[in-house]
């Protein structure tokens, strides 16, 4: 599976761009927002990659940053909400709108998306309204936009407490608990005590999960 692309825009559509990497052209998916950030972008990019495989296709999903790919696979878990409606709100609002209109119970927000009716809308609501209210704000990065100076160098780093938090919610999951769930117990553990080491994050959730 490709987890993430580093490259040059070689041409942006109105639902994808093209990535190239060493004269290979990646066709990446993406939302609007961030093919409108795109535009800008002189040299190299890093892009976060969702990589669906299906029997006819595999198609590759691009966001700028972790948190929002872990929000694409959020809003997909909801029933109704394929990868193209996902991809539509995440054009249409920022993490923090979404996360806010979940908190907020607000509807007519999301029905700001392309495609989400009310009935969508309070759907996504009502699945994730006790699960997420503090996700984007725990697990959001900083996008991943600066060029590499003369090919060399690295991309902006993700900060050390970040990549605790994203080696718990994997360490959650092999544990066998819901990846939307363990996402919850990491931001309540991180919100409610400050914790930014793996070690003292873990057993904070563990505690929230066996509750």
């Amino acid at each position: 599976m490709i987890g993430k692309l580093r490259g040059t825009v070689d041409s942006l559509a109105d639902d994808h761009a093209i990535l190239d990497i060493n004269g290979v052209g990646y066709l990446v998916f993406a939302a609007s927002r961030a093919l409108g950030q795109l535009q800008n972008v002189q040299g190299e990019v890093t892009l976060w990659i969702e990589t669906h495989v299906r029997e006819d296709h595999i198609h590759l999903y691009g966001f700028l940053s972790e948190s929002e790919r872990q929000w694409f696979r959020t809003l997909t878990s909801v029933q109704g909400v394929g990868s193209k409606m996902a991809l539509s709100l995440l054009g249409a609002l920022s993490t923090q709108e979404i996360s806010d209109a979940i908190a907020a119970q607000d509807k007519t927000m999301l029905t700001r998306a392309n495609g989400v009716g009310p009935r969508l809308a309070e759907r996504i609501i009502t699945e994730l309204k006790n699960k997420l209210p503090t996700l984007a704000a725990a697990l959001s990065v900083p996008a991943t936009l600066e060029p590499i100076k003369g090919g060399k160098g690295k991309a902006a780093a993700v900060d050390a407490g970040q990549a605790a938090r994203q080696e718990a919610i994997s360490a959650l999951v092999n544990l066998g608990y819901a990846r939307v769930d363990a996402f919850s117990a990491v931001a309540r553990a991180v919100q409610e005590s400050g914790a930014e080491k793996v070690e003292e994050i873990i057993p904070l959730c563990l505690r929230y999960l066996a509750a």
